[in-house]
Protein backbone atom coordinates (compact mmCIF):
# COMPACT_ATOMS: atom_id res chain seq x y z
CA UNK A 1 0.00 0.00 0.00
CA UNK A 2 2.76 2.48 0.92
CA UNK A 3 5.95 2.29 -1.17
CA UNK A 4 7.83 4.79 0.96
CA UNK A 5 7.29 7.66 3.37
CA UNK A 6 9.41 10.77 2.99
CA UNK A 7 9.21 13.42 5.68
CA UNK A 8 10.51 15.05 8.81
CA UNK A 9 11.98 12.68 11.38
CA UNK A 10 10.26 13.79 14.59
CA UNK A 11 11.19 10.89 16.89
CA UNK A 12 13.82 8.18 16.64
CA UNK A 13 14.81 5.24 18.80
CA UNK A 14 16.34 1.84 17.95
CA UNK A 15 12.94 0.12 17.63
CA UNK A 16 10.84 2.70 15.77
CA UNK A 17 10.70 6.19 14.31
CA UNK A 18 7.95 8.73 13.83
CA UNK A 19 8.03 10.42 10.42
CA UNK A 20 5.79 13.41 9.80
CA UNK A 21 4.59 13.61 6.20
CA UNK A 22 1.69 15.75 5.04
CA UNK A 23 0.71 16.64 8.58
CA UNK A 24 0.45 13.00 9.68
CA UNK A 25 2.95 11.31 12.00
CA UNK A 26 3.65 7.72 10.94
CA UNK A 27 4.85 5.26 13.60
CA UNK A 28 7.26 3.00 11.68
CA UNK A 29 9.03 -0.04 13.16
CA UNK A 30 12.67 -0.25 12.05
CA UNK A 31 15.69 -2.54 12.35
CA UNK A 32 18.96 -1.53 14.00
CA UNK A 33 20.49 -1.48 10.53
CA UNK A 34 18.03 1.24 9.46
CA UNK A 35 18.47 3.06 12.79
CA UNK A 36 22.22 3.33 12.28
CA UNK A 37 21.83 4.51 8.68
CA UNK A 38 19.52 7.35 9.75
CA UNK A 39 22.30 8.87 11.91
CA UNK A 40 21.34 12.47 12.77
CA UNK A 41 19.09 13.14 9.79
CA UNK A 42 16.25 15.63 10.19
CA UNK A 43 14.47 14.32 7.09
CA UNK A 44 14.32 10.75 5.96
CA UNK A 45 12.84 8.53 3.30
CA UNK A 46 11.93 5.05 4.49
CA UNK A 47 10.80 2.25 2.19
CA UNK A 48 7.82 0.71 3.93
CA UNK A 49 5.79 -2.46 4.21
CA UNK A 50 2.37 -2.55 5.86
CA UNK A 51 1.50 -5.63 7.91
CA UNK A 52 -2.27 -6.02 8.22
CA UNK A 53 -3.67 -8.23 10.96
CA UNK A 54 -7.16 -8.53 12.36
CA UNK A 55 -6.30 -6.39 15.38
CA UNK A 56 -3.53 -4.09 14.04
CA UNK A 57 -1.99 -2.39 11.03
CA UNK A 58 1.77 -2.08 11.52
CA UNK A 59 4.26 -0.21 9.34
CA UNK A 60 7.82 -1.47 8.94
CA UNK A 61 10.44 0.85 7.47
CA UNK A 62 13.78 0.23 5.77
CA UNK A 63 16.68 2.48 4.86
CA UNK A 64 16.77 1.23 1.27
CA UNK A 65 14.81 -0.85 -1.20
CA UNK A 66 17.29 -3.73 -0.94
CA UNK A 67 16.76 -4.16 2.80
CA UNK A 68 12.99 -4.17 2.28
CA UNK A 69 13.24 -6.83 -0.43
CA UNK A 70 15.43 -8.98 1.84
CA UNK A 71 12.89 -8.55 4.66
CA UNK A 72 10.08 -9.68 2.35
CA UNK A 73 12.12 -12.76 1.39
CA UNK A 74 12.71 -13.55 5.07
CA UNK A 75 9.06 -13.30 6.10
CA UNK A 76 8.01 -15.48 3.16
CA UNK A 77 9.62 -18.40 5.02
CA UNK A 78 7.23 -20.42 7.18
CA UNK A 79 7.71 -19.62 10.86
CA UNK A 80 9.27 -16.19 10.32
CA UNK A 81 6.97 -13.27 10.98
CA UNK A 82 7.64 -9.55 10.67
CA UNK A 83 9.09 -9.21 14.17
CA UNK A 84 11.47 -12.12 13.63
CA UNK A 85 12.43 -10.66 10.24
CA UNK A 86 13.19 -7.34 11.93
CA UNK A 87 15.21 -9.18 14.60
CA UNK A 88 17.28 -10.88 11.89
CA UNK A 89 17.97 -7.53 10.18
CA UNK A 90 18.90 -6.05 13.56
CA UNK A 91 21.29 -8.85 14.50
CA UNK A 92 23.60 -8.83 11.47
CA UNK A 93 23.85 -6.70 8.33
CA UNK A 94 21.73 -7.49 5.26
CA UNK A 95 24.90 -8.40 3.33
CA UNK A 96 25.89 -10.90 6.04
CA UNK A 97 22.39 -12.39 6.09
CA UNK A 98 22.35 -12.85 2.33
CA UNK A 99 25.85 -14.38 2.32
CA UNK A 100 25.00 -16.69 5.24
CA UNK A 101 21.91 -18.02 3.47
CA UNK A 102 23.61 -18.48 0.09
CA UNK A 103 26.60 -20.24 1.68
CA UNK A 104 24.42 -22.26 4.13
CA UNK A 105 26.29 -20.86 7.14
CA UNK A 106 24.06 -22.49 9.77
CA UNK A 107 26.18 -21.50 12.81
CA UNK A 108 25.93 -17.79 11.90
CA UNK A 109 22.19 -18.00 11.24
CA UNK A 110 21.57 -19.85 14.53
CA UNK A 111 23.41 -17.15 16.51
CA UNK A 112 20.51 -14.79 15.75
CA UNK A 113 18.16 -14.64 18.75
CA UNK A 114 15.02 -16.70 18.21
CA UNK A 115 16.35 -18.85 15.36
CA UNK A 116 16.96 -22.49 16.03
CA UNK A 117 18.35 -25.27 13.86
CA UNK A 118 15.04 -26.03 12.10
CA UNK A 119 14.35 -22.39 11.23
CA UNK A 120 17.91 -21.95 9.96
CA UNK A 121 17.46 -25.01 7.74
CA UNK A 122 14.13 -23.66 6.41
CA UNK A 123 15.73 -20.28 5.67
CA UNK A 124 18.51 -21.88 3.65
CA UNK A 125 16.21 -24.42 1.96
CA UNK A 126 13.61 -21.85 0.87
CA UNK A 127 15.82 -18.83 0.10
CA UNK A 128 19.20 -20.14 -1.05
CA UNK A 129 18.18 -20.70 -4.68
CA UNK A 130 16.23 -17.41 -4.87
CA UNK A 131 19.17 -15.40 -3.57
CA UNK A 132 21.69 -17.25 -5.78
CA UNK A 133 19.48 -16.67 -8.83
CA UNK A 134 19.26 -12.94 -8.14
CA UNK A 135 23.03 -12.70 -7.91
CA UNK A 136 25.47 -11.53 -5.26
CA UNK A 137 24.36 -8.34 -3.53
CA UNK A 138 21.38 -7.82 -5.86
CA UNK A 139 19.13 -7.33 -2.84
CA UNK A 140 21.45 -4.81 -1.31
CA UNK A 141 22.71 -2.67 -4.16
CA UNK A 142 20.34 -0.86 -6.46
CA UNK A 143 21.51 0.82 -9.67
CA UNK A 144 22.05 4.53 -9.07
CA UNK A 145 21.60 5.61 -12.69
CA UNK A 146 18.81 3.49 -14.09
CA UNK A 147 19.24 2.92 -17.79
CA UNK A 148 16.61 1.19 -19.92
CA UNK A 149 18.70 -1.98 -19.65
CA UNK A 150 18.95 -1.71 -15.82
CA UNK A 151 15.22 -1.19 -15.39
CA UNK A 152 14.33 -4.05 -17.74
CA UNK A 153 16.80 -6.38 -16.00
CA UNK A 154 15.43 -5.43 -12.58
CA UNK A 155 11.87 -6.12 -13.74
CA UNK A 156 12.78 -9.53 -15.18
CA UNK A 157 14.59 -10.55 -11.98
CA UNK A 158 11.57 -9.51 -9.91
CA UNK A 159 9.39 -11.63 -12.20
CA UNK A 160 11.53 -14.63 -11.20
CA UNK A 161 13.96 -14.98 -14.12
CA UNK A 162 17.65 -15.66 -13.45
CA UNK A 163 19.75 -12.50 -13.55
CA UNK A 164 22.51 -13.89 -15.80
CA UNK A 165 20.09 -15.38 -18.34
CA UNK A 166 18.02 -12.20 -18.40
CA UNK A 167 21.11 -10.04 -18.89
CA UNK A 168 22.31 -12.18 -21.83
CA UNK A 169 18.86 -12.02 -23.43
CA UNK A 170 18.66 -8.24 -23.03
CA UNK A 171 22.17 -7.78 -24.45
CA UNK A 172 21.24 -9.90 -27.51
CA UNK A 173 18.09 -7.84 -28.08
CA UNK A 174 19.97 -4.54 -27.75
CA UNK A 175 22.69 -5.70 -30.19
CA UNK A 176 20.15 -6.75 -32.81
CA UNK A 177 17.99 -3.64 -32.55
CA UNK A 178 18.46 -0.42 -34.45
CA UNK A 179 17.32 2.70 -32.62
CA UNK A 180 16.20 2.83 -29.03
CA UNK A 181 13.66 0.71 -27.23
CA UNK A 182 11.51 1.73 -24.29
CA UNK A 183 11.70 -0.32 -21.08
CA UNK A 184 8.32 -1.88 -21.88
CA UNK A 185 9.35 -2.88 -25.41
CA UNK A 186 12.61 -4.37 -24.14
CA UNK A 187 10.82 -6.39 -21.44
CA UNK A 188 8.21 -7.69 -23.91
CA UNK A 189 10.90 -8.84 -26.34
CA UNK A 190 12.91 -10.43 -23.54
CA UNK A 191 9.83 -12.33 -22.29
CA UNK A 192 9.37 -13.80 -25.78
CA UNK A 193 13.00 -15.02 -25.77
CA UNK A 194 13.20 -16.37 -22.22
Amino acid sequence: MYAYIDGKLTHKNPAYVVVEAGGVGYHINISLNTYSSLADAERCKLYTWLHVKEDAHTLYGFADEGERRLFLHLISVSGIGPNTGRMILSSITPVEIQTAIVQADYPLIQRIKGLGAKTAQRLVLELQDKLKKEGVDSLISMPQHNTVKDEALSALVMLGFAKQTSEKTIDQILKGTEGTLSVEQLIKQALKNL
